[in-house]
């Protein structure tokens, strides 16, 4: 787990680096995703190229121990033939190539051992960029709910409450101000209304009492005095 554990605190360290340059968190959620598709990359590269070494040694070694057996089987042809220094020359070989072989097989043990960890540490990163994946979206919903949760606070924090209400205090009384003008002017024209209705009747009452005065005066004007009786003696 030691190269896993490199790679993502590779991560993790390029993750710090960004937020701290306040960069958008959609671009570092994408950036992160990217460091780490690229380190699966080099993750797979690392596991065919191990592959690859053991495969090459295992074909070696198997190599080596064909050629051990075949000398030693020219050994015993060479001793069956009574020439004992050819069988001790073919022995000779047959040991080089045989402690070749052990030590190869021994080798091919140990890329066993690498190749295993290397696919363990590939399927844990494939599984965390798989969860990243996933989660990418719900991240850049968190980020954004509270960077405008963030916003609103600094937003209310410069407001002066004193100021606030002052301001509301100042609109309440423009707004019943308001209202008076309109109250007065609503009365002012009922009272307009009924001066038109009730000015043509008074002044043709008025016009009417002159007339009958008129008429009047008229009257007396045009009936002669009568003479006046003496009084009986």
């Amino acid at each position: 787990m030691a190269l896993i554990d490199r790679i993502l605190s590779l991560v993790r360290a390029n993750l710090n680096v960004l937020t701290a340059k306040a960069e958008d968190p959609e671009t570092i959620l994408e950036q992160t995703l990217n460091q780490m598709q690229e380190d699966l990359l080099h993750l797979r590269q690392a596991v065919a190229v191990a592959i690859a070494t053991q495969k090459r040694t295992e074909r070696q070694a198997t190599q080596a121990q064909s050629h051990a057996q075949e000398y030693y089987r020219r050994a015993q042809l060479a001793l069956q033939a009574g020439n004992e220094q050819l069988s001790r020359l073919a022995l000779t070989k047959r040991k080089s190539y045989h402690e070749t072989a052990s030590a190869m097989w021994v080798q091919i043990q140990q890329q066993q051992s690498i190749v295993a960890r290397l696919k363990k540490d590939l399927q844990t990163l494939e599984g965390k960029l798989a969860q990243a994946r996933a989660k990418k979206d719900m991240y850049i919903a968190r980020s954004t709910a509270a960077q405008a949760s963030a916003n609103i606070n600094e937003m209310l924090a410069g407001i002066n409450p004193k100021g606030f209400l002052y301001t509301v205090e100042q609109l309440e009384e423009k707004v019943q101000q308001l209202e008076a003008q309109s109250q007065a002017l609503a009365e002012l024209t009922a009272v307009d209304l009924k001066s038109s209705y009730s000015s043509p009747l008074a002044s043709r009452n008025h016009i009417d009492a002159e007339l009958t005065a008129l008429k009047v005066q008229m009257l007396n004007e045009e009936t002669p005095p009568q003479p006046q009786q003496l009084p009986n003696s």
